[in-house]
C-alpha cells in the first residue's frame, strides 16, 4: 500500500500474517505506524485504490482516546457496546479482572484518568469478536505493573481466540514479549518511511536498534531486556558482533 499525507509518504511492503499471531510494529515517531494501523482498520484509504480490502472483521483501539464525548458510567459503556462479553465469565476472569475494571464500573467515563481510560479501551477492543485486532500503543499511561498484566492478557487472548493482532508498541519489554513477528518502519520521520516485510522478533529488534545505535541484553535471571549504557564495554562488544538485540542471555 501507499499513502501520502501532506509532505509525508508511507510505503507498505507486501506481507502476511497468521492466526494466533501478534505482529508488533516498531519504528521512530513519525514513521507512519498509526497510519498503517488506520489503513488496515479502514479508517483511511490507500492511495493505490486497486489495493484489495481485507475480508476480515476488525476491532480497533486507537492511539488517542476522546472520553469527553462519552456520557455515562463505564458500566453503561460496556453494557451497551460489548454486553455478551461483559457478562461472560471467561472474559471477565481473563480480561476484566486482571485489568481491575470492576473498580471503574461506577465511574463516569469522562472523568477517567489516562491509565484508567486505556484499560477500558483495551477491554472494549478485545470485547468485540473479530478476526484481526489492531491495538495502537496499549502501554500508554500504564504503570509497570499494569503493563505486565496487559502483556499477558493480550498474548493469551490472541492465542486462545485464534485471531491475529497488529500492535504498535514503544516499550521494548512489551514489544519483545508480545511479538511473534515484527514489522520495522524505516525512513525519515515526518518525510517518508517504509513498512518493511515482516520478520522474526529478533531480526526486527536488531534492525530497529541498529538504526538507533542502541544495544540490548537479556537479564539472565528474569530474561527481561535491558539497555546497555552507551559506549560501555557491553555495548561496544555487542555492536562489534552485530548483536544489537540479544534474544538470549550470552557473554555480553
Amino acid at each position: 500500500m501507499r499513502k501520502v499525507f501532506g509532505d509525508f509518504e508511507l510505503t507498505v511492503e507486501a506481507g502476511y500474517f497468521r492466526t494466533s499471531q501478534i505482529v508488533v510494529l516498531m519504528g521512530e515517531n513519525g514513521t507512519g505506524k498509526t497510519t498503517f494501523i488506520r489503513l488496515l482498520a479502514g479508517k483511511i484509504n490507500p492511495d493505490n485504490q486497486d489495493q484489495p480490502r481485507l475480508n476480515l472483521t476488525v476491532s480497533y483501539k486507537p492511539q488517542k482516546l476522546s472520553p469527553k464525548n462519552i456520557a455515562g458510567t463505564v458500566r453503561h459503556l460496556l453494557q451497551t457496546t460489548i454486553l455478551d462479553q461483559f457478562i461472560h465469565p471467561h472474559f471477565r476472569s481473563e480480561v476484566m479482572k486482571p485489568l481491575a475494571i470492576d473498580d471503574l464500573l461506577d465511574l463516569q467515563v469522562a472523568q477517567l484518568s489516562g491509565g484508567e481510560l486505556q484499560r477500558v479501551a483495551l477491554v472494549l477492543c478485545l470485547g468485540k469478536p473479530a478476526d484481526l485486532y489492531l491495538i495502537d500503543e496499549p502501554s500508554a499511561y500504564l504503570d509497570s505493573e499494569q503493563r505486565i498484566h496487559t502483556m499477558k492478557i493480550i498474548k493469551r487472548f490472541i492465542f486462545n481466540s485464534k485471531a491475529s493482532a497488529f500492535v504498535v508498541e514503544h516499550d521494548l519489554i512489551m514489544a519483545a514479549y508480545l511479538a511473534d513477528r515484527m514489522i520495522v518502519f524505516e525512513g525519515n520521520p515526518g518525510i517518508s518511511a517504509t513498512a518493511r516485510r515482516q520478520c522474526s522478533m529478533a531480526e526486527g529488534m536488531n534492525d530497529f536498534l541498529r538504526h538507533l545505535d542502541i544495544t540490548v541484553r537479556r537479564d539472565p535471571t528474569n530474561m527481561r531486556p535491558r539497555i546497555n549504557k552507551y559506549k560501555s564495554s557491553r555495548h561496544m562488544e555487542q555492536k562489534k558482533a552485530g548483536v544489537f538485540f540479544a534474544s538470549q542471555p550470552c557473554k555480553y
